[in-house]
């Protein structure tokens, strides 16, 4: 049996962490729902388990890490691309080099 390319962190999150890459297609089965991703994914970054709405809270840890900024699908990749952080402006690394600037 072989590991998911997913990991949920904690069981109220609304999203899955890659721990390995996924690619846009990819059948991602949770037992009893499988989720099918919609675009090529990033170990590290996230998956929705759930659609997701403008505004939406991601949970991660089982603790909110951000907002959505647009909406997304279950199986969709939630990054800086569509979700922002409500603690801190964005910790990119363009957004670091402005500060420095």
């Amino acid at each position: 049996m072989s590991l998911s390319p997913v990991i949920q962190l904690h069981p109220d999150d609304n999203v899955l962490v890659c721990r390995a890459p996924v690619k846009a297609g990819d059948r991602i089965d949770l037992g009893q729902t499988v989720l099918i991703a919609d675009a090529d994914v990033a170990v590290g970054h996230k998956i929705a388990r759930a659609p997701l709405a403008v505004g939406d809270k991601v949970l991660k840890y089982g603790a909110p890490i951000g907002s959505m900024t647009a909406a997304v699908a279950a199986g969709g990749h939630v990054h800086l691309h569509n979700m922002k952080s409500d603690y801190i402006a964005s910790h990119g690394r363009d957004a670091a080099s402005e500060r420095r600037a």
